[in-house]
């Protein structure tokens, strides 16, 4: 190991170094791999729910507005549509527009194309809102990847990228 190598050494190397010790035998290099991606997704998890904090909503309910956003115009998706594309229940969707819609964030209207159905509307309030999490929000990530290069990030996200179709 070089000298650079061992002045770089995090807790990840420390676990796989105790492993090796009691556990020659195992391959630890996934070990190692999916150890700093739990370490790098809780730390960037914090540090933007820090950043959205000061607009006052969490990381869920930014998902909820910054996907309305992302919809582009109008601005509006049913309840079914924003649950599917984050991955929640309806309960928990419920839950977290009954709070948005409180905060002036989005309204919920009847569909016109479903006598049944609704949609969900973000509001002017809203997507200033989200404009400016998004932001900052990706001010924390762009400050994160500081010390890569561009091509260093492109390599990483295409590796990332392969890793996560494989799963």
């Amino acid at each position: 190991m070089t000298t650079e190598a061992k002045a770089n050494k995090d807790a990840v190397d420390a676990i796989i170094d105790q492993w090796a010790v009691v556990r020659p035998d195992l391959e630890t290099a996934p070990m190692e791999l999916f150890g700093r991606i739990y370490r790098i997704a809780r730390e960037m998890g914090d540090a933007t729910e820090r950043a959205y904090a000061r607009y006052g909503i969490s990381r869920g309910e930014f998902d909820v507005v910054g996907t309305l956003r992302r919809s582009g115009e109008p601005y509006t998706l049913s309840p079914r549509q924003l649950s599917a594309t984050l991955m929640l229940t309806t309960g928990g969707m419920t839950g977290r527009l009954d709070k948005l819609e409180k905060a002036g964030l989005l309204y919920r209207k009847p569909d016109p194309h479903d006598r049944r159905g609704l949609q969900v509307v973000l509001t002017d309030r809203g997507l200033s809102l989200v404009d400016q999490a998004v932001s900052a929000g990706l001010e924390v990530q762009l400050a994160a990847v500081a010390g890569l290069t561009e091509e260093e990030i492109a390599v990483l996200s295409g590796l990332l990228r392969k890793l996560l179709a494989g799963l």
